[in-house]
């Protein structure tokens, strides 16, 4: 598992790893300063650049010759 002690609200140094609050996401754990850093932590929105798109990523047109994918 992969430690992180520096709060990324604040950038500070968390030091006292036994009372402070944490985030566990698969094999991060992410210590925070408190419970108000982690909560604007676990407030922050994921981006997903592709939501705002009016359509797929997949361009659906032959790519020239040799692009048997669009067939």
């Amino acid at each position: 598992m992969i430690v992180e002690t520096t709060d990324p609200i604040t950038g500070n140094d968390v030091t006292d790893l036994d009372s402070a609050p944490y985030v566990v996401d698969g094999d991060l754990k992410i210590y925070f300063e408190s419970e108000a850093s982690k909560a604007e932590f676990l407030g922050i929105e994921v981006e997903n650049p592709s939501a705002d798109l009016p359509s797929g990523l997949d361009n659906p047109a032959p790519m020239g010759p040799g692009d048997f994918k669009h067939t």
